[in-house]
């Protein structure tokens, strides 16, 4: 499949999702790999990991980078040489990236029954009150992907989901909404944006400036 789609998102943003369905020879013959990242690849011991690090490396390349331009902090937050602010999820078929001008973060999660038996451990669970059992299912996954999304920003030692992060009602119609970090005595605000791509959700959070 390749390329899978290609969306403007939030004012500055650019989101590049790969669906993946080449082979592993295929994907590794397409993408120049650093040193560090090609011992990355080889410590992998699923195939499917291989191949989805492998499409965020198309899907730079579709960007206009490549490996080269991207590295990680000691956090391990990537980051683009250029300055631009990336981030980066895979799941299964998919990986997605997000480059822009502002500090932004994505999660991609496949759909699965689990996230609602474990749903109590990160989020309140009123939220999945009077749903079906497949909107549960989507909801919860789409409120841990908030909440990932958000950590995937700030990156700091300490934050939890269930704790710190706080979403305000929304529905599975609205596509969007509001979200809070409540950490080391102040109060952060972010915006949110989902959708779902077949079995899989895909939300995007960029903090909302004063």
């Amino acid at each position: 499949m390749g390329l899978f789609k290609r969306i403007n998102c939030f004012q500055d943003s650019t989101l590049w999702i790969w669906k993946v369905e080449e082979e592993y020879d295929l994907l590794f013959q397409s993408v120049t790999l650093k040193n560090n990242s090609l011992e990355r690849l080889k410590g992998m011991k699923s195939e499917s990991h291989q191949k989805g690090f492998l499409a965020v490396r198309m899907l730079l390349q579709e960007a206009g980078y490549t490996d080269l331009d991207l590295y990680y902090d000691e956090h391990g937050k990537p980051h683009l040489k250029d300055g631009k602010q990336i981030s980066i999820s895979h799941s299964h078929a998919f990986s997605v990236i997000i480059i822009g001008d502002t500090k932004i973060g994505i999660d991609l999660e496949i759909l699965k029954e689990k996230i609602v038996t474990i749903a109590p451990r990160f989020m309140d669970i009123n939220h999945l009150k009077n749903l079906e059992s497949k909107d549960q299912i989507k909801k919860a996954t789409v409120i841990w992907g908030i909440k990932e999304s958000i950590f995937k920003i700030k990156n700091e030692k300490g934050i939890s989901f269930p704790d710190h992060i706080f979403e305000k009602e929304f529905n599975l119609e609205d596509s969007s909404g509001i979200a809070q970090l409540v950490f080391n005595n102040t109060i952060e605000e972010y915006c949110f944006s989902f959708e779902f791509i077949e079995n899989y959700a895909l939300v995007c959070a960029l903090q909302n400036k004063k």
